[in-house]
């Protein structure tokens, strides 16, 4: 085992945490626990490398550096500038860009800061509707961009797949300055050069913001936008499996004159991430982008992302042979949006029985929801955490009972509160706990192991993983 300074530094911290500060240890261990004791079904989130949740408690934080590579405003940056360039250029390397800025400090914050570039108040965007699988950020009342702007949205049509007549209407009626092409609960795929023909139409600029599919994009499952549209926006958290923070990106037209005449667009990217919307970046986030970044590039990425894929599709057809409606009928991605209202139940009931029962996934709103957003009539289930377990599209019809399981024998009392026999939730109980113990998080020591069996079965997994 390697013995350094930096081990050193990571070991001591944690001993001195242990010892001032047992209350907030103690919290972090009982998360720890939770993690590896619960089925996470989630689309929103995944486990990141040991390696990559390391960098986020390195040095860089020490640093303050406004600015870029070669630009700072600050001195003591000549590593860091090493270490944000390599992050950019991975960037670049995986999504196949001309142009990355890798300081926005989240997917949210990068979507802003290309809308407050382009737009003033006022001036229209069109975007997916909430209730159709967008995003808050795509032009939500909720939301800065649906309040700021004048924000039009677009929907599905009657097999609830993207209406592209729609999107064509309604960007030759309103003339929007810019159209995103972007979801955060659509099964889907999008069909990337057919926005980009619309908003060439109209005059529009155009926004893709692939959060949910970044891995899907980077291992060739999914269309690529990065030369079909002028910005491309991801967090870095979701399937690329790295720290909370987002990535702006552009293609061939990542030079191309912006709406002043007077610069380029990826000068209005620089200029809108700093000084218009931040300030300095955070160095140890962008230190975890680099790892995620350099980890994706590797075969078994490709091979997760391929799982990830074929859960989906497998877990979205064992839903609608149990009599469920999949939106969109099944799954093209990670993404599996099922209505539970249709079976007496709603989104938020559904949400609390799973999560009771150690399995985790999110309410979500479906097209034509008439519960509010704190309620809803669907859930939304995602396979990025369960392919990185291992689980293959065989082990989702187990999955699909479990779920399957909890909602059929839960009674609702009201949109927010229900029953269930204690004999039956303890039986579920039982029967996630052995499918997380038989599927582990990878490198990181199930509770119930000795420090001893996990540095055994640690350095097996690096050295497979070294192998390939």
């Amino acid at each position: 085992m390697i013995e350094t300074i930096l081990k050193k530094y990571v070991n001591h911290g944690i001993e001195h945490l242990y010892d001032d500060d047992p209350t907030l240890y103690g919290l972090l261990d009982e998360e720890y626990q939770r993690q590896a004791n619960v089925l996470t079904m989630v689309a929103a989130s995944s486990v990141v490398d040991p390696s990559v949740l390391i960098c986020e408690s390195m040095v860089p934080v020490n640093v303050t550096a406004e600015g870029y590579p070669g630009a700072r405003f600050h001195a003591g940056c000549r590593v860091i500038d090493k270490i944000e360039q390599l992050a950019i250029d991975r960037a670049k390397a995986a999504f196949k860009a001309q142009f990355a800025n890798v300081q926005s400090h989240s997917a949210t914050t990068a979507n802003q800061v290309v809308m407050c570039s382009l737009l003033k108040p006022g001036e229209t965007l069109l975007g997916m509707e909430l209730d159709s699988g967008g995003h808050l950020t795509h032009g939500s009342k909720a939301s800065v961009s649906g309040q700021y702007f004048n924000a039009i949205g677009y929907g599905l049509d009657e097999n609830e797949h993207v209406d592209y007549d729609q999107v064509y209407q309604l960007a030759r009626e309103h003339k929007p300055k810019l159209i995103i092409c972007g979801t955060t609960a659509y099964p889907g795929i999008l069909d990337f050069k057919r926005f980009r023909k619309i908003a060439d139409e109209v005059g529009a600029y155009l926004l893709a913001d692939i959060t949910h599919i970044a891995g899907l994009v980077i291992a060739g499952l999914h269309p690529n936008p990065i030369d079909h549209v002028h910005f491309t926006t991801t967090c870095t958290h979701k399937q690329i499996y790295g720290p909370r923070g987002g990535l702006i990106m552009m293609g061939k037209d990542y030079d191309s004159p912006a709406p002043d005449g007077k610069r380029k667009l990826f000068e209005v990217v620089q200029r809108g991430v700093f000084p218009f919307f931040q300030g300095a970046p955070n160095l140890n986030s962008i230190a975890a982008k680099a790892r995620a970044l350099e980890m994706v590039l590797k075969p078994e990425f490709k091979e997760r992302m391929q799982r990830i894929k074929a859960d989906a599709k497998t877990l979205a057809e064992c839903f609608i042979e149990k009599g469920y409606h999949v939106i969109t009928g099944g799954s093209e991605n990670h993404l599996v949006v099922i209505d539970v209202l249709s079976k007496g139940i709603t989104g938020l009931v559904a949400e609390k029985a799973l999560e009771d029962c150690n399995i985790v996934v999110n309410k979500n709103r479906i097209p034509g929801d008439q519960k509010s957003a704190f309620v809803t009539s669907g859930i939304r289930i995602g396979t990025n955490s369960l392919a990185l377990k291992g689980m293959a599209a065989e082990d989702m019809p187990m999955c699909a009972d479990l779920v399957h399981k909890v909602l059929s024998n839960i009674k609702p009392i009201d949109d927010r509160t229900y029953e269930m026999d204690a004999a039956i939730k303890a039986s579920i109980l039982s029967e996630v706990a052995e499918i997380c113990q038989r599927f582990p998080i990878p490198c990181y020591p199930h509770p119930n192991e000795s420090v001893e069996t996990f540095d055994r079965v640690y350095e097996k997994s690096m050295r497979a993983v070294a192998s390939s």
